[in-house]
C-alpha cells in the first residue's frame, strides 16, 4: 500500500439479486479529502452500489479496495462472499455510513447512541468515547440534546445526531445514503450545512443524493448512474453545466429547480 492509494476503489463491480441484475461493472474512486456524488434516478443503483462498498452487500464480480488492500473473496458468482471476516469488520468500521432513515436507539439518550459503537465493537475506553462524542455532538450543532431521546427531536436533529455517530468511529470515509430526503426543506438545511462543513474539512464522502444543489457545492467528482451504468462522470461545473448525453440533460432538467 502506498500513501497515494484512494480511500475507496471500486472496479468492474457488478451485483445482482437473483436473475435482477442492479449493477453492470462501474468503477468508482475516492481519493482521500475527496468527495464523490452519486445521482440518477431511483433504481439506478446508487444506494445499492454504496451497500456494496462497505460490505453490507455482496457483490457477485469485480474488486472492492480499501486504502489499497483489497477484499479478500470466495465463492463465485450469487455465492461470493467476504472470505476474512476481520478484514471485513475492520473495513465496515472505517466506513460509517448514515443511512436515509436515522436508526437511532430509541431506547438510548443521544448520548448513548453516539458513544456506542465505538465503546462495544472498537472497544475504547469509555470516558475518552465521551468526550470524543461530546465534540461531534457540539460540531453538527445539539451538544445540548446528549440526554434527551431520538423521540423528542425533529427529523434534521436526529440526521444531525446520526452524523454525529458517524463520525465517533473516527472513520476514513463517510458513506451518506440520501441523508436529507427524509426531512422537510426547512430540516433538510441544516444538515445540509453539516455535510458542507465536513466537506470543507477535507473529509473523504461518498454521497448518494437528490438534491443536485448540494451534489454541485460539496463534490470533487459527480457520477450519474443509469439502469446500473456509469452514464456520465465528471467535475461538478462540467456535468452540471454542460451535460452531454440525453439521459443526463433530461434527469437534471426533471430535478433542478427553475
Amino acid at each position: 500500500m502506498t500513501a497515494a492509494a484512494p480511500v475507496i476503489e471500486i472496479r468492474d463491480l457488478h451485483k445482482s439479486y437473483g436473475s435482477l441484475e442492479v449493477l453492470k461493472g462501474v468503477d468508482v474512486v475516492a481519493p482521500a479529502g475527496h468527495v464523490v456524488s452519486l445521482i440518477g434516478s431511483s433504481g439506478s443503483g446508487k444506494s445499492t452500489l454504496l451497500r456494496c462498498c462497505n460490505l453490507l452487500e455482496d457483490s457477485q464480480q469485480g474488486d472492492v479496495i480499501f486504502s489499497g488492500e483489497p477484499i479478500k473473496w470466495k465463492g463465485t458468482g450469487l455465492n461470493r462472499r467476504p472470505a476474512d471476516r476481520a478484514q471485513m469488520i475492520r473495513v465496515r468500521t472505517n466506513l460509517s455510513m448514515v443511512f436515509q432513515q436515522f436508526n437511532l436507539w430509541a431506547h438510548m439518550t443521544i448520548l448513548q447512541n453516539v458513544m456506542e459503537a465505538p465503546v462495544t465493537v472498537l472497544g475504547r475506553d469509555k470516558s475518552e468515547v465521551e468526550a470524543s462524542a461530546r465534540k461531534y455532538l457540539d460540531k453538527v450543532g445539539i451538544v445540548d440534546k446528549c440526554d434527551a431521546y431520538p423521540a423528542m427531536l425533529s427529523g434534521g436533529q436526529q440526521q444531525r445526531a446520526a452524523i454525529a455517530r458517524a463520525l465517533c468511529m473516527e472513520p476514513k470515509a463517510l458513506l451518506f445514503d440520501e441523508p436529507t430526503s427524509a426531512l422537510d426543506p426547512e430540516l433538510e438545511q441544516e444538515v445540509v450545512k453539516v455535510i458542507k462543513a465536513l466537506a470543507e474539512e477535507g473529509r473523504t464522502m461518498l454521497l448518494v443524493t437528490h438534491d443536485m444543489r448540494l451534489a454541485a457545492d460539496v463534490s470533487d467528482h459527480v457520477i450519474f448512474l443509469h439502469k446500473g451504468k456509469i452514464e456520465e462522470q465528471g467535475d461538478p461545473a462540467t456535468l452540471f453545466g454542460s451535460p452531454k448525453t440525453e439521459r443526463l440533460q433530461g434527469f437534471l432538467s426533471a430535478t433542478v429547480p427553475g
